[in-house]
């Protein structure tokens, strides 16, 4: 059964429309679909993304869900 996957991460910053608001919440570092299970959907978000490492996320502290 192919399964997919959303990765998301507390780590980093982003911005609100308005930048005088401090906006405390999650990236999503990506989505990865057609894998069988979450050690597959890992390997196959950072082969396809080598930008995650350069940016200096720490993968063991990204919050996986399934997505039915």
């Amino acid at each position: 059964m192919e399964r997919k996957f959303i990765f998301i991460s507390k780590e980093g910053k982003t911005k609100a429309p308005n930048e005088d608001v401090y906006v405390q919440n999650m990236q999503v570092i990506g989505i990865v679909e057609n894998v069988s299970d979450e050690n597959e959907a890992y390997k196959k978000l950072l082969q396809e993304n080598p930008w995650i490492w350069d940016s200096g996320f720490d993968i063991t502290e990204f919050i996986v869900y399934e997505l039915k």
